[in-house]
């Protein structure tokens, strides 16, 4: 299960920081170029999350939290990069980000026709992800804060009951992920948050913790996509196969990877969801 911290009978996602050396480089500083980005708030509630492995298993409660409505854009992260050029792709130590970090920008400094504006960015590691979000005064947000999110329809809380919404949800994640993304801008669900299907995969903050059994990657198992799978495989609603393969996918990766599919988006905390 996701570590989290029970505080006052309600679930909250355990804060990961990123190294000391590194956070206290990053100035909080607003990126002047774009818009300011919107938070919109998730209400506390009681959820199952599809991790728990048991069919009995109780719901947890979980604290109101506030998610921005839209993933972060190529234009926002050139922006951070601009003012954190210690993140720019020619910078960066090889600890925090792989070799493909932002490789299909033209320039570390530069989008180019391969990196619209307003696709959302990918090929960013973890590392960069969190960074990035601390520099908005935010974090990444937990698994059970994304899950719960992304369970709901554009008209109930909790569509993972709706066959024809799980469907649709599988028609996406069937589909090969040769190419660039699509640009930011789906219908929003329920809560007003856009693209949490169809468009990429996403960062969470505690991915490191989604598997049953962490003894494959603890010991280095080059056979640790395959239990990876079999993980995903146990959990409590097999028939969400859309969810259970973003878990295996998010298992199996280290925090400085990167892929041409993932992306993030960041959360704050209820008592600081105002911009």
């Amino acid at each position: 299960m996701a570590r989290a911290e029970v505080i006052d009978g309600e679930r909250h996602p355990r804060r990961r920081r990123l190294p000391a050396t590194i956070a206290l480089a990053l100035p909080v500083v607003a990126a002047a170029a774009n818009p300011a980005p919107v938070y919109v708030d998730i209400p506390a509630t009681s959820f199952v999350s599809v991790i728990e492995n048991s069919p009995d298993a109780k719901p947890d409660s979980i604290a109101a939290y506030a998610l921005r409505s839209e993933p972060v854009t190529n234009a926002e992260f050139l922006a951070f990069v601009e003012r954190h050029p210690q993140w720019q792709r020619d910078r960066v130590p090889s600890v925090f980000a792989d070799g493909q970090y932002l490789s299909q920008w033209q320039a570390p400094d530069a989008l180019g026709a391969d990196a619209l504006p307003a696709q959302p960015v990918t090929r960013v590691s973890w590392f960069a992800a969190q960074a990035y979000c601390e520099a908005e005064g935010a974090r990444l947000p937990s698994w059970i804060e994304w899950e719960r999110a992304a369970a709901a329809s554009g008209t109930v809380a909790d569509a993972r009951d709706d066959a024809a919404w799980r469907r649709k949800l599988l028609d996406w994640y069937a589909k090969p992920s040769t190419g660039a993304p699509g640009t930011i801008g789906g219908e929003p669900n329920l809560f007003g948050v856009r693209d949490l299907h169809g468009l990429v995969w996403e960062w969470v903050d505690d991915y490191a913790a989604m598997m049953v059994s962490a003894d494959s990657r603890d010991q280095n198992d080059p056979d640790r996509l395959k239990f990876c799978g079999a993980a995903a495989m146990s959990l409590r609603d097999r028939d969400n196969y859309a969810l259970l393969m973003r878990i295996a996918m998010l298992s199996s990766l280290q925090a400085a990877d990167t892929t041409r599919n993932l992306g993030f988006r960041c959360a704050r905390d209820a008592k600081e969801s105002s911009p």
